[in-house]
């Protein structure tokens, strides 16, 4: 197997990728603090292409005053490990005075989604994934790149960004990562006591409950769909949550679904805090019609 290569700078990086007329180039963004969640995105990456790249970057452009910035999980001895382990390539670990130059002025807006749901709590948050995202892909120009499902905002506006400024670039979708009990995979999970941790367990369950009463509401009675946020919010709250928001959204335009037109095809967001630590998920959602 190939030792993998490490590049600090943009100077090294350009030194070490290769060209794209000889290895298809898959990138997998990441913010450290690896697990098997990110592990499958190598996975996946790997089966798609010929040289996967990992960056590792704590972008603190999508960080808001008081956000975890400064306590977010950074473990890279053993994140490099991981990815040796896992075959990746090349990992890029810039600096954050490279990537974010202290004299920027633009950055990428993410439009009217990117007020939504996380965007609503965390103002200006995709606004920084977005413009962190896209100058990784102006240094890599890789063929594809690999997102989870986890954090639906955010991988459906990078998707709305390459579609609209023409990327070059193919952005995969990769299912979400789970624990046994139905959590998803983050680095933050590492947050959560041992007492929070057991009772975080509820937060999958009580998503995929709403997902079954979304589909099992007969006819159109649009309002009770619409109560299953209402439903589940009141189940959250009661098993110990603090709920930021419980919210339906178009497929198509990522938009809030308050009827009286309800679409086949719809996602549930949800975002709460139990302790210290914020925990996002979702679930496809479909009328069965």
């Amino acid at each position: 197997m190939a030792t993998m290569r490490v590049a600090h700078s943009f100077s090294e990086l350009r030194t070490l990728l290769p060209s794209p007329r000889t290895l298809r180039t898959w990138l997998v963004p990441t913010m450290g603090a690896l697990h098997e969640g990110h592990g499958a995105l190598i996975d996946r990456a790997k089966s798609e292409g010929d040289f996967v790249a990992v960056s590792i970057f704590v972008n603190p452009l999508q960080f808001g005053p008081g956000e975890d910035l400064d306590r977010y999980p950074r473990t890279l001895e053993a994140d490099l490990a991981f990815l040796e382990r896992k075959g990746a390539d090349l990992v890029f670990l810039p600096t954050a005075g490279e990537i974010v130059a202290g004299n920027s002025r633009i950055t990428v807006s993410s439009g009217p989604v990117g007020k939504l749901f996380c965007g609503r709590s965390r103002p200006g948050h995709f606004d920084g994934v977005l413009t962190i995202v896209l100058k990784l892909f102006h240094l890599f120009s890789p063929e594809g790149a690999v997102f989870g499902e986890k954090d639906r905002q955010q991988l459906f506006l990078i998707q709305s960004m390459v579609r609209d400024l023409d990327i070059p670039t193919r952005v995969v979708a990769h299912p979400t990562v789970r624990e046994t009990d139905g959590l998803a995979l983050s680095s933050r999970n590492r947050y959560l006591t041992s007492e929070e941790r057991s009772r975080a367990a509820l937060f999958p369950t009580l998503l995929d409950q709403a997902a079954r009463l979304w589909r099992d509401l007969p006819g159109h009675p649009s309002q009770n769909r619409l109560e299953v946020c209402d439903t589940i919010s009141r189940r959250l709250s009661e098993g110990g949550f603090v709920v930021d928001y419980v919210a339906i959204a178009d497929r198509e335009t990522f938009l809030p679904v308050t009827g009286p037109v309800i679409p086949d095809q719809a996602f549930l967001l949800a975002a709460v805090h139990i302790g210290k630590t914020r925990l996002i998920d979702n679930r496809e959602l479909s009328t069965g019609v």
